[in-house]
This record gives structure tokens, C-alpha cells and sequence, in this order.
């Protein structure tokens, strides 16, 4: 069991740390004296205790993490300050909350979720309503980053990375052009074959062989013209308006994962996106 010490359950010490020592919990929490910000709160040092143990692998997409009350146990706060800390994590769609059976750690492979970051939607009815993409691969191809992609994914140029090239389609329409770039460490064993035989959502995917959760991403967002390659793969004119989307996907401590841009069809389909 973790020790973090304090004068009482929801009172941090003198330092604004839980535990007199910092210290966390010896099987996966990891160190939080120097790295837990000083006078924070302290549902969010708990927050940021669990965080690490999701980062450290504690906890895999899809576990039921420990309860409340053992988590407030473990980390000696009240279930109060557990619960304000597991709030939060399941407002970031890190954490979801099952009525009457638990909290789980949150998975791209679960239906509510495959489209999370898809904000592409048909102008009339929904996403669900058009049936699951049709995904055609490309290319799967291992190369050296370019300066821009190394930036990116904070790598160095030259570092080995793959890129990925695919074809998403509605209703056999094709509907996005999308190049992704994910460094070539984390994903060493990806492979054309294991993109192609794989019929679930791409984070799945990411998340069941290679251990790799994208939890947020940042977009950038601009419209284009067709180039050839594209007006080819996606069934239109050259010079054809495309909505351009840049995304950078970040997993766990905000290491970036991912850098894909996408070429959207919107001639029957809107990008949505909601604000708070």
C-alpha cells in the first residue's frame, strides 16, 4: 500500500504534496515529490498519481481500475477527493463510468468512442446512421523524418518513422485522404498486412499490439484545392475544394504519437466541432 502520510484525510502537508515524503505507490504510481506541482490541489495530485499509473501500464484500455474506496486507501485521502480526481479523468475521456459496475479505463475499441476524433459528419443523419467506414490502405512504408515531421513528433531528423497512407469511404463513397506519421520505436511491427487484416478503429488497433492510447489531439484547419494524387484517390476534378486537417495525437504525459493530415469531402458532409 502506498504510505502519503497527512495530517488528515483530505488535508495535504505543509508542501502541497500528499504524503510528508512525496512518496507514491511502490507498483505503479511512480515518484510524485518533484514533478506534482506545489500548492496544487490535492484531487489533482491524485489525479496526477493515477495518470502515472495509466501511463505505467497499471491499468490497460478497458481494466476496471480500483474502487474508490480502495484508491482512497491506497493514496489515505477521502473517497471525496478520489472521486473529484476520477471526475475529472472521465470528462478527458480517459476514464469511463459504468453505472452499478465501476470505473474502467477509457478504449477507442468501444462503439461510443471509435469516432472521437472524427468530426467529419453527413449533412443530414449521423455518423452511425452511414454505417462503419471502409478504410483502403495505401501504403505502409518505413522512411526517416523529415525536419518538419521530426518537429512534430519531437524527434530527431532522420529518426525512423512510418507513414501511412489510406483511403476512408461512406457507403462506398470515398469521403478522406489521410497520410499519417508515427515514429517508427513504439510502432516497430506495423506492417501493411496488420493494417489491412484489421477491421477495427486504428487507436484500437494501436492500443492492443502496441500499447499506445492516444488520449488528445490539437487540429489545424484550412481549405485546399485537389492535388492530382488526391483528386485521383478521392473521385474528383483536380483543383476540386478539400477541407484541409492537420492533427497531432498525443498519448499519455503529452509525448506526441501521431501526426496525420487528412483531405475531407465536404460537399455532402460538414466538420463539426463543440466548444466549452
Amino acid at each position: 500500500m502506498t504510505t502519503l502520510p497527512a495530517p488528515s484525510p483530505d488535508q495535504p502537508p505543509q508542501d502541497g504534496r500528499p504524503g510528508a515524503e512525496g512518496g507514491a505507490h511502490p507498483d505503479g504510481a511512480g515518484q510524485a515529490s518533484h514533478s506534482a506541482p506545489a500548492f496544487s490541489p490535492l484531487y489533482q495530485q491524485i489525479k496526477t498519481l493515477i495518470l502515472r499509473s495509466l501511463q505505467a501500464g497499471e491499468w490497460k484500455p478497458g481494466d476496471m481500475i480500483p474502487s474508490e474506496f480502495d484508491l482512497a486507501a491506497r493514496f489515505r485521502v477521502s473517497q471525496g477527493t478520489v472521486r473529484k480526481a476520477i471526475d475529472e479523468l472521465a470528462t478527458d475521456n480517459l476514464l469511463v463510468r459504468r453505472q452499478g459496475k465501476g470505473t474502467y479505463v477509457a478504449t477507442h475499441a468501444e462503439q461510443h468512442t471509435q469516432y472521437r476524433f472524427l468530426r467529419l459528419l453527413p449533412d443530414t443523419g449521423d455518423l452511425a446512421g452511414q454505417g462503419p467506414a471502409e478504410r483502403r490502405i495505401i501504403e505502409c512504408r518505413r522512411l526517416r523524418a523529415s525536419a518538419d515531421v521530426a518537429r512534430q513528433l519531437a524527434l530527431r531528423t532522420g529518426d525512423p518513422i512510418l507513414q501511412v497512407k489510406r483511403v476512408l469511404a461512406f457507403a462506398g463513397s470515398p469521403a478522406i485522404l489521410e497520410d499519417l506519421w508515427l515514429p517508427g520505436g513504439p510502432f516497430k511491427g506495423l506492417t501493411l498486412e496488420t493494417l489491412s487484416e484489421d477491421k477495427g478503429p486504428m487507436y484500437a488497433l494501436f492500443e492492443t499490439q502496441f500499447g499506445v492510447r492516444m488520449v488528445r489531439a490539437t487540429e489545424k484547419i484550412k481549405a485546399v484545392s485537389a492535388d492530382a494524387d488526391a483528386a485521383q484517390l478521392l473521385g474528383m476534378p483536380e483543383g476540386h475544394p478539400l477541407l484541409s486537417v492537420e492533427r497531432l495525437a498525443y498519448t499519455y504525459n503529452d509525448v506526441p504519437m501521431e501526426l496525420r493530415r487528412g483531405l475531407y469531402r465536404t460537399e455532402s458532409r460538414h466538420y463539426r466541432n463543440e466548444l466549452s
